[in-house]
């Protein structure tokens, strides 16, 4: 800082003192326009000063909410990303915020800290981390039905209010959740990052809720104008024409010379005036009453049992009744008399009847699920799915997750859970594909989908060479404490993650033919980590422990 101090005060002494030369002291008219000199120096020397400390007072601040910060997060960083406001926001202030703390220090640079800077850049999350969490954010809204509000205020239902009788009313935040709050200029942000990608349903619903908080009197940094200029036009494009002209009359009366407001108000008006004459309805100046938030409805969009899909995740359209329940049992599964479950069975429970779905108790141990993720965490990258036309495997937005692929040589654990995996279905794994680790981030989805191929898409495991996917076996590795179940819309179940715990099913019949009952989705996770394991077994090396069946659906 006094390195810099002394530059600021060379730098003025050559602006002011360009036109003196030496011997000064033989000029007492020189020598009283350096008195004048000084003085100007001291000014701008407390000006200096002034800036510094005020600067110096916006990074103690910084540094202040920082710590307390991260004091919160460290002290538990899986249950703190479990929020998935937290989650956002720190992609938020990783991608953005810190860049304007670097921008701060830089006007005096610290060499330190812009070092520091320099070598953790290259690991911050990018434009498309934060908006992959924006939107993770209004999946998450859409899935459960949660409010704006309740979500800027980082109230989400806890698990027994999704998963029983009761609704989505109970809300819940822990204390490592505490903070995990989107103030005026967040919710601004996600509006957006809605409106940017031409979503102007979410759009509405975030500037809404932008506004709302604004007008409670919460601080921020954007303006009541340029909110107003976004929704207007964003409630205009949701068809809601005399909404968007009562904004835009507000936009104007805050700033006459908004360089867009004007325009589209007399545009909107002309538009309403000409649909209104068409109806011979004659045209109601807007109100001027405090403003009211819209309800619209939400568009459809590409998958058809969206509706089902979404009600099961929040545990609502269960088909489970009592007589279904009373055809349920639990047993000790020996694996028809296999030598390595004989002295020790595993526990067996019905999860549905048809199809038949099983759940298997005690099947990892914390010990085996603590190396299966260290060994995974260093390669788990973005999911893929298999193009049903090509057979190559891609990203899709339809799954959000990391996955990672481990082979049996890797460990021992790996192999020991192969050979559990062979004992307790009694197919071989020799074909099957390597195990898949998957982990679920801040919304993390693997929207409805099937397991096998279809007879349209007769290549997708062509360059495996090993027939279709016969079965699944699922390992849940984390509990998770609200959403993330697995559910299956063509019959109205949803099985909930349990750790250590597995869940199998065939996806085809003894016949080789599809099961199209078996459609499923693993839902959006609402709060927690998800990690999963699974297995696909396939078809060649089945012949002898499942034959074939005589009919389509044996």
């Amino acid at each position: 800082m006094w390195k810099s101090l002394f530059f600021v005060i060379l730098v003025l002494l050559h602006c002011c003192c360009w036109t003196t030369h030496g011997e000064i002291f033989t000029s007492i008219g020189q020598m009283t326009d350096l008195i004048y000199t000084e003085k100007e120096l001291v000014h701008s020397l407390r000006e200096y000063i002034k800036a510094e400390e005020s600067k110096l007072a916006a990074v103690k601040s910084w540094a202040s909410k920082l710590d307390a910060l991260t004091r919160l997060s460290t002290s538990d960083p899986e249950g703190y990303l479990a929020h998935p406001v937290n989650a956002y926001k720190l992609m938020k202030r990783l991608n953005t915020e810190w860049s304007e703390l670097e921008n701060l220090v830089l006007q005096n640079p610290s060499d330190g800290f812009i070092s520091n800077m320099s070598v953790h850049r290259q690991y911050f999350p990018g434009e498309e981390d934060e908006t992959g969490a924006a939107k993770a954010l209004m999946r998450l809204q859409d899935t459960y039905q949660l409010d704006s509000e309740a979500f800027s205020k980082g109230k989400l239902p806890v698990e027994s209010s999704i998963y029983q009788a009761s609704s989505l009313h109970s809300l819940h935040t822990s204390s490592v959740h505490s903070d995990a709050v989107l103030t005026v200029d967040d919710c601004f942000d996600m509006g957006k990052t809605a409106y940017n990608d031409a979503d102007y349903y979410h759009a509405v619903l975030w500037f809404q809720q932008s506004l709302k908080q604004l007008d409670d009197g919460e601080e921020a940094v954007v303006s009541k104008a340029d909110i107003l200029d976004y929704l207007s036009y964003s409630v205009y494009q949701m068809g809601d024409l005399p909404r968007a002209i009562e904004l835009t009359r507000r936009l104007v009366a805050i700033d006459s010379t908004h360089e867009r407001a004007g325009g589209n108000l007399r545009y909107f008006e002309q538009l309403l005036s000409k649909q209104l004459s068409e109806m011979n309805r004659a045209y109601q100046p807007a109100s001027e009453e405090p403003i009211q938030l819209g309800t619209y409805t939400r568009p459809k969009d590409h998958l058809p049992e969206r509706e089902a899909y979404e009600a099961l995740c929040r545990g609502e359209g269960l088909q489970m009744n009592e007589a279904r329940r009373s055809r349920l049992f639990c047993r000790y599964h020996d694996g028809k008399n296999n030598p390595r479950l004989l002295l020790k069975p595993v526990k067996e429970e019905d999860e549905w009847d048809s199809p038949h779905i099983v759940r298997y108790l005690d099947s990892l141990s914390d010990e085996e699920i603590e190396k299966i993720k260290e060994l995974a965490k260093p390669r788990l990258a973005r999911a893929t799915v298999r193009d049903p036309k090509t057979g190559v495997l891609t990203t899709a937005n339809y799954r959000v997750s990391k996955s990672a692929w481990l082979e049996e040589e890797e460990d021992p654990v790996i192999e020991r859970v192969n050979q559990r995996i062979e004992d307790i279905t009694g197919l071989t794994v020799e074909t099957a594909e390597l195990l898949q680790v998957a982990n679920y981030g801040v919304g993390g989805q693997y929207e409805p989908h099937y397991d096998f191929s279809r007879k349209d898409e007769p290549d997708a495991f062509k360059r495996l060479g090993t027939g279709n996917r016969v079965a699944t076996f699922l390992n849940y590795m984390s509990d998770v404490e609200a959403g993330g179940a697995t559910v299956f819309p063509d019959f109205g179940a949803a099985i909930r993650p349990r750790k250590g715990t597995s869940v199998f099913w065939y996806n085809l019949f003894k016949s080789g033919e599809g099961d199209y009952r078996t459609r499923h989705a693993a839902c959006p996770v609402l709060v927690g980590s998800k990690w999963v394991s699974n297995k696909w077994i396939h078809e060649r090396g089945q012949e002898f422990r499942r034959p074939c069946g005589l009919t389509e659906v044996d």
